[in-house]
C-alpha cells in the first residue's frame, strides 16, 4: 500500500511529475518498508563496501603511492575515502595495541645490583653535601616559578615522582593511550608540511601533500599490527624492509622524481618526521602524568 499517491514530495514538498524528486531525489510512490528490503540494502551496501575497501587495502599495502596518485588522478569513487581510511584503521591498530598489553611505555622495575647501589647512595650524598655548601640557586628559582605559576603541574609531576616503578609505568600507559591517537593525527598536517617544503616548486599544493600523508600512515598502522603478531624471524624481516623500501617508492612514484631527488628527500623527512614524533611522544607522556590521578 503506498503511503503518498500525490505529486508532492514528503520530504522537501517540492511538485513531482516522476518516479522520484528532482530537487531532493527521494522517491515519490512511497510504502511500508518491508523486511527483504532492508536485507536487499544491508547486503548491497556491504559487498559494495566490501568490494571498494578489498581494492583499497590491496593498493595501499602492495602499490606504494598508487592509492594516492589514483585519487590524484580523479579515479575515487572506486575506493574508501583517504580520511576514512585513515580514522578506521588508526582505531583498529590502538584497539590491537590495547588488547595485546604491549609495553608501550614503562619504567624498568628491575632491581638495582647492590654495588651499583652502594656508588648511586655515595654519589647521592656527595651531590646533597655539595649544594650543602653552593645552593643550586637557579633549580629553587625555576621550581619556585613553576609552583607559583602552574601549581597543577608542579603538584602532578611531584605527585608522579612519589610514585613506585609500577604506577609510574601504569600512568604512563594509560597517558599513551587517551593521548596518543589524537597527537599522531595532528601530526599529519605536519607532515604534509615537510612534503610541501621538500617539493617546493613542483606545483604541488598543500592538500595532495596531506592525502601523501593519510595515506602512507594508514599503510604505517596497518604494518605496526602486523609487527604485533608477528614472530622474530625472516617473516619479521622481511615485514622491516618492505615498511623501510615503501615510502621512498611511493614518494618517486606520486612525485615523479629521480632516484637522487627521491633519496635526499625521503632521508631528510626521515629526520623531520623522526624529530616531530619525538617531540609528540614526550608531549604524551607528559599530558599523561599532568592528568594522572
Amino acid at each position: 500500500m503506498d503511503i503518498a499517491t500525490d505529486n508532492t514530495c514528503r520530504n522537501c514538498g517540492a511538485t513531482t511529475s516522476g518516479n522520484f524528486c528532482h530537487m531532493c531525489g527521494q522517491e515519490t510512490h512511497l510504502h511500508a518498508p518491508s523486511f527483504s528490503e532492508f536485507m536487499h540494502e544491508f547486503i548491497g551496501h556491504y559487498v559494495a563496501l566490501e568490494g571498494r575497501l578489498w581494492g583499497t587495502i590491496t593498493r595501499l599495502l602492495f602499490r606504494p603511492g598508487l592509492l594516492t596518485a589514483e585519487y590524484l588522478a580523479g579515479r575515487r569513487k572506486r575506493y574508501v575515502e583517504p580520511l576514512r581510511l585513515y580514522l578506521s584503521l588508526s582505531i583498529i591498530f590502538f584497539a590491537i595495541l590495547k588488547f595485546s598489553d604491549a609495553d608501550v611505555a614503562t619504567v624498568d622495575p628491575r632491581p638495582t645490583p647492590p654495588a651499583v647501589k652502594q656508588q648511586a647512595e655515595r654519589a647521592i650524598a656527595e651531590v646533597k653535601a655539595n649544594q650543602e655548601d653552593h645552593p643550586p640557586i637557579v633549580n629553587d628559582k625555576l621550581e619556585l616559578a613553576l609552583q607559583q605559576k602552574y601549581p597543577a603541574i608542579y603538584h602532578a609531576v611531584d605527585r608522579f615522582e612519589k610514585m613506585d616503578d609500577h604506577q609510574k609505568s601504569a600512568v604512563m600507559q594509560a597517558g599513551f593511550y587517551k593521548y596518543a591517537p589524537y597527537a599522531i593525527f595532528l601530526l599529519m598536517p605536519i607532515f604534509a608540511l615537510w612534503m610541501k617544503v621538500l617539493y617546493l616548486g613542483t606545483g604541488k599544493k598543500y592538500g595532495e601533500h596531506m592525502l601523501f600523508a593519510l595515506h602512507t600512515n594508514a599503510f604505517a598502522f596497518v604494518m605496526l599490527g602486523v609487527f604485533i603478531f608477528l614472530p622474530d624471524g625472516f617473516l619479521k624481516f622481511i615485514a622491516f624492509c618492505w615498511v623501510a623500501g615503501y615510502l621512498p617508492w611511493a614518494m618517486q612514484r606520486v612525485y615523479q622524481k629521480g632516484k637522487w631527488g627521491t633519496f635526499w628527500r625521503w632521508a631528510l623527512l626521515g629526520v623531520l618526521h623522526g624529530i616531530s614524533l619525538a617531540i609528540a611522544v614526550l608531549g604524551v607522556m607528559a599530558l599523561g602524568i599532568i592528568s594522572a590521578h
